[in-house]
């Protein structure tokens, strides 16, 4: 694990594993209700990041669980500048280390449901965290409908019962990208990331009134993008709290 204080001024290196599980659906649409929802946190400057992005290909087809990797920047001063990292990842990170009352964050790190943070190579902490979402009723259960069709996506969150605000976001995924990298600690190895968010678009509030929204696909950044995720999630993306519900569909 790698680990950055609040400050910015302590690191500290331990080797560690990271596995994640991700959802795919079939060709034009998703009408999913997962058990959770897991975000990986990984790096291209970080040696400890390898093998949850391996294992995260592994697991891939795990169909009770949607999966994204967000690739942070704040190791790029190792020598390496993470050709997939988006601010607004290590951003997103550190709202979730301030939420939850972490003083740092790291890699790579799951956040389970938006509300379990644990170490992403381990996979029993994983399986207790999905396990305590179930038994506090924070897992994601709101359904959410995506379908693609003509070039449109279409996406529907009925009416529900919820305490407090949230957001509705759709995120555009790249399957499978291979990097060649030529620095850092890292170098000289082809790495493949899977299941990688390219580009965040917010759909709108979320106040648990019934939603549909349209969104053409020329409209969405990137060539190699597959599928885009729909999540819906309490808080605000300054402060994210817990997931109630995400789907995935596949563009092609």
């Amino acid at each position: 694990m790698e680990r950055i204080s609040v400050t910015g001024k302590t690191l500290r290196h331990l080797a560690i594993f990271g596995v994640l599980a991700s959802a795919m659906t079939g060709i034009g649409g998703a009408h999913a209700e997962p058990k959770a929802v897991i975000e990986l946190f990984t790096s291209q400057g970080c040696s400890s990041c390898p093998p949850a992005d391996r294992l995260l290909g592994e697991l891939g087809f795990n169909p009770s669980v949607i999966t994204m990797s967000l690739p942070v920047d704040y190791w790029d001063y190792i020598g390496w500048k993470d050709t997939l990292a988006l601010p607004g990842h290590t951003k997103r990170q550190w709202a979730y280390a301030q939420t939850l009352g972490d003083r740092g964050v790291y890699t790579p790190q799951a956040i389970v449901n938006g509300s379990i943070p644990v170490i992403g190579s381990d996979r029993a902490a994983i399986e207790r965290a999905i396990e305590q979402s179930r038994e506090t009723s924070n897992e994601p259960t709101l359904p959410v409908s995506i379908s693609v069709a003509d070039d449109q996506i279409k996406i529907v969150t009925p009416a529900a019962k919820v305490a407090g605000m949230g957001e509705v976001w759709l995120c555009t995924i790249s399957k499978a990208v291979p990097v060649a990298i030529g620095r850092g600690e890292n170098r000289g190895r082809t790495i493949t990331y899977h299941n990688v968010v390219r580009d965040w678009h917010k759909l709108g509030d979320w106040t648990g009134a019934p939603h549909a929204w349209t969104v053409a696909v020329k409209d969405l950044h990137g060539t190699d993008v597959d599928e885009v995720a729909v999540f819906v999630q309490t808080g605000s993306a300054q402060s994210p709290g817990t997931m109630l519900g995400a789907a995935v569909a596949t563009l092609h």
